[in-house]
């Protein structure tokens, strides 16, 4: 499953020396060009997915000399429901506590929080800097802000990695390499910050509306292939794990360590596929022993 990619124009305004952008904001900036503007005594915001994408950021700053405040985004947009996501924590809750039961985290209480920091990043009016990386889940992440910003989108700016910034000359990173911002070291990321770059218009109004597209679908999976998203099920993830799982009993962290980087399109965590081996298991597809809850305690083979 495709999701739709829109276009939109940007309508003209009658009020001479000035245009309106996609919003149906009227002003004398260019909708198709922009400059990253911190006014004096304005804090950057700079919004990342992940813990380790963070730690690796704060590191970098500090090379950097900065402090600007970070905005840490947790929730792994790439699988489970999102219909509901800006409007309220419920749907994703419930989801994240069948994945993960035996965490012991307040997932709702995590998830209002995270709906909270939006909200108060939308009320704000600071520049916005979101780092992201070529996978699915920093491109959500991407696109969920710019629909977040989409009142007051001349905040929103980027930075964006490649796959051939994690090694010099790029050598054995084609563009076809998922990456995420943890994966990159802090002085690459040290020296992204001359690169900040503003988000067109135009562009934020594409991003705003593939996130509206991206709900309503509102696929059990979504996955980052040829720079645009398409839709699968966690039966197709399953075929995957029968197709690779052993004969003879295997541990199962050896099974998860092999299976995770052949997931296609999305960074397949080991939490999640082990989710999913619970479920192939409860299904009579799998057998498990040990503490299903744990890798490193848990053995799995073909049923």
């Amino acid at each position: 499953m495709r999701c739709e990619r829109y276009a939109n124009a940007v309508a003209s305004n009658a009020k001479s020396g000035q245009c309106a952008d996609y919003f149906g904001h009227c002003g004398s900036v260019n909708p198709r060009l922009r400059e990253y503007r911190k006014l004096p005594g304005m804090n950057t915001i700079h919004v990342v997915c992940g813990d380790i994408a963070a730690q690796q950021l704060r590191a970098a700053m500090a090379q950097a000399l900065r402090a600007d405040p970070v905005l840490v985004l947790r929730d792994d947009l790439a699988i489970g429901p999102v219909r509901e996501i800006d409007e309220n924590e419920r749907q994703r809750a419930a989801f994240w506590q069948r994945v993960a039961p035996a965490a012991g985290r307040d997932y709702a209480g995590e998830l209002r929080e995270e709906l909270a920091a939006l909200q108060r990043l939308a009320e704000g009016d600071n520049a916005v800097v979101c780092w992201h990386g070529d996978s699915a889940s920093d491109q959500l992440m991407l696109r969920r802000v710019a629909f977040t910003l989409r009142g007051t989108p001349a905040r929103l700016n980027e930075i964006a990695l490649r796959g051939g910034d994690l090694a010099p000359g790029g050598a054995g990173y084609g563009p076809e390499r998922r990456t995420s911002v943890g994966m990159y070291a802090p002085e690459i990321l040290a020296e992204r910050f001359a690169r900040i770059a503003p988000i067109s218009l135009l562009r934020i109004g594409r991003l705003s509306l593939e996130w509206r597209a991206l709900k309503q679908v509102n696929a059990q999976v979504r996955r980052w292939v040829h720079n645009t998203f398409e839709g699968a099920t966690f039966a197709q993830i399953d075929d995957q794990i029968i197709t690779l799982a052993p004969v003879a009993w295997t541990p199962m962290a050896a099974f998860l360590g092999e299976t995770m980087p052949r997931i296609e399109g999305f960074f397949a965590t080991d939490t999640f596929l082990l989710w999913r081996c619970r479920e192939l298991g409860a299904a009579g597809r799998l057998a498990l022993r040990g503490d299903t809850t744990a890798p490193a305690a848990c053995d799995l083979r073909l049923e």
